[in-house]
């Protein structure tokens, strides 16, 4: 996470990833993982019931924040790309009830499958 004036968290998701094995222990009764990214400092989880962001910390990482958004509180979101399907400066906002959210995406990142991600699960 940076320090973006602007934004509550910002988080930039650097390709897919398999999803953590140990993400299972986090999960409650009917929530399923459906797809994971890998951060810069370890990974973000999709869920069918919200968004979860593990960020290791400390110079040996043992230390892990883990932030959860469920989907109930995004109010809206954008997504922005140059028209390319794998973009460089791809970018997700979020608005929530706690503030705006931001996601950079890098090239390996398909903006228009994370998209539909987070519309399948919004729109429910």
């Amino acid at each position: 996470m940076s320090n973006d004036l602007n934004a509550l968290a910002v988080w930039t998701f650097i390709s897919p990833c398999d999803i953590p094995d140990d993400v299972h222990e986090l999960l409650v009764e009917g929530e399923k993982p459906v797809c994971a990214y890998k951060t810069i400092r370890d990974s973000a989880i999709f869920t069918n019931k919200r968004l979860i962001v593990r960020d290791a910390q400390g110079i040996t990482g043992k230390k892990v924040e883990v932030y959860t958004l469920p989907y109930s509180s995004i109010v809206m979101y954008s997504t922005e790309n140059a028209g390319k399907l794998l973009d460089f400066d791809a970018e997700v906002d979020m608005w929530t009830k706690a503030g705006r959210i931001k996601i950079s995406l890098r090239k390996g990142v398909d903006i228009r499958a994370l998209d539909k991600v987070l519309a399948t699960y919004i729109l429910e």
